[in-house]
């Protein structure tokens, strides 16, 4: 499971946020995004230890890059659903980054297993940035409502999941139901674009987020669920692949000049 997540994480790094970043508006940030994204890449394939966590913190300062900016829209992201929803991608990096720079040194992070942490800085990449920035892309004056429900849910569901990690499963899998139902309406939205990249980012969503939504009810109540590998295999590879990938490919056709 290490390699495949690792790979997982290298296309959100190098492929999904340097796409990603025009269609938030902030592609003048790209240079610096990629010039620590090579190295945090890198740093997946070396030996845990400190040459691997140097790496990592050079991916963390360009994961800040982000959040600054994130933090520099907070005002109009508190009055528009769209920019809040661009807020929330630009900020998600940063959260992979406190968990890779801790994987990458080999220690555990508020209790968190660094099997678990590779497996956030992945999560953070794909229902973090991805999600939220297509939900934004989503959120246009001809969705109407429905853009904007989406824009609003599923950053409200990402968080509720970053909560759930220190206020138990229940509170998790709450955030896992909010998530999914943006993330739906979400994949509606993309399927009415008509461009088959989005189409099948919106398609890929239906069975993803079913598997998410068991395997968070499973972890809070005990009945028999996937397990980590199986849901890394299934669920992970199909929401980087299908979604990830393909929703910001789809939106970048979708518009003129996204840069």
């Amino acid at each position: 499971m290490g390699l495949l997540v690792d790979l997982l994480v290298c296309l959100g790094m190098l492929a999904v946020v340097p796409l990603g970043l025009g269609l938030a508006g902030a592609g003048s940030l790209r240079p610096l995004w990629c010039a620590g994204a090579v190295p945090g890449a890198v740093s997946l394939f070396l030996p845990v230890g400190k040459p691997a966590a140097f790496l990592a913190v050079l991916y963390a300062l360009a994961a800040a890059v982000l959040l600054a900016e994130a933090v520099r829209r907070l005002p109009r992201a508190l009055r528009d659903p769209r920019q809040a929803a661009f807020a929330t991608a630009l900020a998600s990096p940063s959260v992979a980054a406190l968990a890779l720079v801790a994987e990458r040194a080999g220690h555990p992070l508020l209790g968190y297993s660094p099997e678990l942490l590779a497996l956030t800085v992945a999560h953070f990449h794909f229902a973090g940035f991805a999600a939220a920035l297509v939900a934004g892309l989503a959120c246009r004056p001809e969705s109407g409502r429905a853009g904007r429900w989406a824009a609003v849910t599923v950053p409200v569901g990402t968080l509720a999941v970053l909560a759930g990690y220190f206020a138990g499963q229940w509170a998790e899998f709450a955030g896992a139901v909010v998530l999914t139902a943006g993330m739906w309406l979400t994949g509606l939205l993309c399927w009415r674009t008509g461009r088959a990249a989005a189409r099948l980012a919106g398609a890929v969503l239906v069975p993803t987020m079913l598997l998410a939504l068991w395997y968070a009810l499973g972890e809070a109540s005990g009945i028999p669920h996937p397990g980590l590998g199986w849901m890394t295999a299934t669920h992970g590879v199909a929401n980087a692949l299908g979604f990830g990938l393909c929703g910001v490919l789809g939106w970048r056709l979708t518009r003129k000049d996204p840069s």
